[in-house]
C-alpha cells in the first residue's frame, strides 16, 4: 500500500509525563506508512534499563511524553509499495534504533548504530521528519524496512524480545573480538539480563565461562540453571588472586560503578575485555594493567542490523532462550522498581498484545 492510500492510525500506549517516570495510558498517531515502510501490529515488548533512564529524565534530555520500549516484536500488518523482505502476517522485530543517514562507511556495513550522523532511536529520538520517536509499550509502530528483523521459526516472540538489546549488546562485541573459539575462557561480570545473555552465547560458543558477582546468591543460578562453569565472588580478593591470567575475555555486563583493574589483571597476553553495561561515572586503570599482556579494552552499544540479523538465526538454531518474566501492560510500573531492586530473572517482557487494550 503507497503512503497516497494510506492514512495514519490511532495507537494506544503507555507514556511517562515527567521526571517522576509513572507510565500511564496515551493515544498517539503513528505516520502514514510510506513506500519503504512495514507497519507492524505489536505482540510484546521487553523492559530495559534505558526505558527507565529515558522515562525519569536520567539523561537529562528526555521528550515527554516518553513512550518507551526498543525490544519489540510482532505481527506486519501493512507494508509499503517499495517493501519486498516482508509480507503481511510475517513475525518481525525492532530494535534499538529506527533510522540512520544510509550513507555513511558505518550504514553501508550493516553497523548502523555507528552512523557517523547518529542513528536514531527506537524511543526518545528525533527523526528525519522532526518528530519524537514513540517506542514498543504500544499498540503498533512504523519502521522503514531496513530495521525490521525477522524473527526465525521456532523462536517465540516474547523469548525473541530481549534479544534486541540485551542479546545484541553482548552478541555483537564477543563477535566483534572473536569471543567464539571453542576452548577458551570467558569472564563475565554481573549477572542481569546482559550477563545471562552473555553466559548463554559463551556456553553455545563452547567457552568455558566463569561468572563475577557481588553476590552470593547468583551462584546457583549462574551454575545450574545458566550452565556456567564457575561463580566467582568478586569481593573475595582470594578467589580474584587465583584467577590472574586466567582468562581470554571479559564481558563486563555490570551498570554501576565498579573497579575495572582488578578484571584486567585477569586476562592472559591480548585478552580482550568489553564493557557493555550501564554508564558509569568514570573508568579508571593503571596502564600497566592494559599494556603488561598487551590487552584489548573496548565499549560497545548494542549492533548494527547485519549483526543482529544473524544472531537471531544463531539464537534459533542453538535454542538460546533468554530467561523470562511476561507481565501484563498494567503491571509496568511495579516491574521497573522491581527492575531497579534487581529482582527479576532476568528480563521483564510485556505481553502487549493480550494486555493492552
Amino acid at each position: 500500500m503507497s503512503s497516497e492510500t494510506s492514512s495514519p492510525a490511532n495507537c494506544i500506549g503507555w507514556a511517562a509525563r515527567d521526571p517522576s517516570g509513572v507510565l500511564s495510558p496515551i493515544e498517539f498517531s503513528r505516520r502514514v506508512v510510506a513506500n519503504d515502510d512495514v507497519s507492524i501490529k505489536i505482540t510484546h515488548c521487553g523492559v530495559c534499563y534505558a526505558d527507565v533512564a529515558w522515562t525519569r529524565n536520567v539523561n537529562t534530555d528526555s521528550k515527554y511524553p516518553v513512550v518507551p520500549g526498543h525490544e519489540i516484536v510482532g505481527t506486519v500488518k501493512q507494508v509499503g509499495t517499495n517493501v519486498h523482505c516482508f509480507k503481511v502476517g510475517d513475525l518481525v522485530g525492532v530494535g534499538t534504533f529506527v533510522n540512520s543517514c544510509r550513507d555513511c562507511e558505518y550504514c553501508d556495513e550493516g553497523m548502523e548504530v555507528g552512523c557517523v550522523k547518529g542513528a536514531v532511536y527506537t524511543f526518545n529520538g528525533v527523526d528525519a521528519d522532526g518528530t519524537v520517536t514513540k517506542g514498543g509499550y504500544s499498540s503498533s509502530i512504523v519502521v522503514h524496512e531496513r530495521y525490521c528483523y525477522k524473527i526465525p521459526d521456532g523462536l517465540p516472540s516474547h523469548l525473541a524480545a530481549p534479544l534486541l538489546c540485551a542479546g545484541i549488546t553482548v552478541y555483537s562485541p564477543m563477535m566483534r573480538h572473536n569471543m567464539n573459539q571453542p576452548g577458551k575462557s570467558l569472564g563475565v561480570i554481573g549477572l542481569g539480563g546482559l550477563g545471562h545473555m552473555a553466559v548463554l552465547f559463551g556456553k553455545a560458543f563452547g567457552l568455558k565461562v566463569t561468572v563475577f558477582s557481588t553476590s552470593m546468591s547468583k551462584k546457583d543460578e549462574a551454575l545450574n540453571v545458566l550452565g556456567a562453569d564457575n561463580f566467582v565472588l568478586s569481593s573475595d580478593e582470594q578467589q580474584m588472586k587465583a584467577l590472574v591470567n586466567s582468562l581470554d575475555f571479559i564481558v563486563d555486563t555490570a551498570s554501576g560503578d565498579h573497579p575495572v583493574e582488578p578484571y584486567l589483571w585477569l586476562l592472559k597476553t591480548f585478552g580482550a575485555y568489553a564493557l557493555v553495561g550501564g554508564f558509569p561515572s568514570e573508568v579508571t586503570f593503571s596502564t600497566g594493567s592494559l599494556l603488561f599482556g598487551m590487552k584489548t579494552f573496548s565499549g560497545s552499544l548494542t549492533g548494527g542490523t547485519k549483526t543482529a540479523q544473524e544472531m537471531l538465526e544463531f539464537c534459533a538454531v542453538n535454542k538460546i532462550y533468554p530467561k523470562v518474566e511476561v507481565i501484563p501492560i498494567q503491571y509496568v510500573n511495579e516491574a521497573i522498581e522491581r527492575l531497579l531492586k534487581k529482582d527479576v530473572k532476568y528480563r521483564f517482557v510485556i505481553d502487549i498484545e493480550n494486555s493492552l487494550k
